[in-house]
């Protein structure tokens, strides 16, 4: 329930992040564009209020001409007059504009544009200072509705950084509540991470037990097969010799009645039926043959030599008789070791096996055989000139090679093979100290 349960609340939690981003994007960017809109308005006020002074200072300069030494304007405060006029009508259509959208502000510039016409005409060129302004500020009532305009303009412009002030706020708090999703966030990751480092190592310590029990399965299954080999070849080698002494006793025993049989025959026949003594001459030749096959026979499963000669005798008269058999030319180098008959008999098999390989498919020339013991152990080396073959590649006859690695790993011994196509092979099988012991 948890592994299930999991996905769905990283995913609720994804889009609560998602959500939450986007909501502070969108609260930034309409701040942003608040903040914006008050920056121009501010700027549009300080212009405002620029036109405003500009205005007072047009008519003080305006009001400055004087009369003419006759009491006649000059030229030059005409051309000041109508200069004023363009800039102050400039001025009003700029600040036109600006409180084009603000009734408040139109009423207080019509206030003003009224005020600032009432006071270009009376100075206008030609037109006499009446005297009741005498002792009066000429622009008294001109800075009174200025004034009025500009306090107009100090309360929006005090309303603009409020609003500014407000956008600034919310960006503060905007700041800190993603500074806080951003810090739930990761506590949120690394909590999950975690987890997920924990599910990991907890898989990993499932897998290395399943593979210790893998490992310790395999160790086991093996040593089964090793013990099976071990009693198999056992077996055959019981078998063998109970068929050699069969062979041998009853077999024999058989094949020597029939021959004094038929030599007592032969003699009681004395010269009279020559083709009867002939036949039987031929049936002693047959039985002897026989008892030749039978005691080969019987080398072959059980050889007597082990027993009545020794290991070294043994491995020399197989090494002889291989050697008449193939033709070829065997050197042998047959250390005496003292091993009991068991461990002897594995010896004399893995060189049988090893010769009868070499007989099939070395088509060597020269073969060496030796037998040593190398620091408490016993080590069969074998070696050929024959045709040799590639070591790294599985070879479909190989049934003699796996026949004596099997036998060498039932003896917790390891067998090298070591060859090359055209150079030849070279079989070395080392059999531990615990290996004589063992038999």
């Amino acid at each position: 329930m948890k592994l299930s349960a999991r996905p769905t609340r990283h995913a609720l939690t994804f889009v609560l992040a998602c959500g939450a981003a986007a909501a502070m994007l969108l609260i930034s960017e309409a701040s942003n564009w608040r903040a914006r809109r008050s920056l121009l308005e501010l700027a549009a006020i300080g212009d405002a209020r620029a036109g405003i002074q500009l205005l007072e200072a047009s008519l003080r300069v305006a009001a400055a001409r004087g009369p003419g030494p006759d009491g006649s304007d000059p030229p030059a405060n005409a051309r000041v007059h109508l200069q004023a006029r363009k800039e102050i009508d400039r001025t009003l259509g700029l600040l036109a504009a600006h409180y084009e959208a603000d009734p408040g502000g139109a009423a207080l510039l019509l206030a003003l544009r009224m005020q600032v016409e009432q006071r270009l005409s009376s100075l206008a060129p030609g037109v006499a200072a009446e005297g009741a302004d005498a002792g009066r500020d000429p622009l008294e009532d001109v800075r009174a509705a200025g004034s009025a305009l500009l306090a107009h303009e100090r309360v929006k412009q005090l309303a603009a950084r409020q609003a500014i002030d407000g956008v600034l706020q919310i960006g503060r708090i905007g700041i800190a509540c993603l500074s806080v999703i951003s810090l739930l966030s990761l506590s949120l990751f690394l909590r999950q991470a975690a987890a997920l480092q924990r599910q990991q190592l907890a898989s990993q310590a499932l897998e290395r037990a399943d593979r210790d029990r893998l490992e310790e399965e395999v160790v086991r299954r093996t040593a089964e097969l090793t013990e099976l080999n071990r009693h198999l070849l056992s077996a055959r080698e019981d078998e063998r010799s109970r068929l050699a002494r069969d062979l041998h006793d009853e077999l024999g025993a058989l094949l020597t009645s029939a021959k004094l049989d038929a030599a007592r025959l032969r003699s009681r026949l004395g010269a009279q039926a020559p083709e009867a003594r002939e036949r039987l001459a031929s049936l002693v030749r047959t039985l002897d043959s026989v008892i030749a096959l039978k005691r080969q026979i019987i080398e072959d499963l059980r050889p007597s030599a082990l027993a009545n000669l020794g290991l070294v005798a043994a491995l020399e008269i197989l090494a002889r008789e291989f050697a008449e058999r193939s033709g070829l030319e065997v050197t042998t180098d047959f250390a005496p070791l003292v091993l009991p008959a068991e461990a002897e008999l594995v010896v004399f098999r893995l060189l049988q096996e090893a010769t009868t390989n070499i007989a099939k498919h070395a088509k060597a020339r020269h073969v060496s055989l030796s037998l040593r013991e190398v620091g408490g152990q016993t080590v069969l080396s074998v070696s050929d000139d024959g045709v040799g073959f590639d070591v790294s590649q599985a070879l479909r006859s190989a049934h003699g090679l796996a026949g004596m690695r099997f036998r060498v790993h039932a003896e917790s011994g390891r067998m090298a093979v070591e060859s090359q196509p055209g150079v030849g092979t070279t079989i070395e099988v080392c059999l531990p100290a615990s290996f004589a012991a063992a038999h």
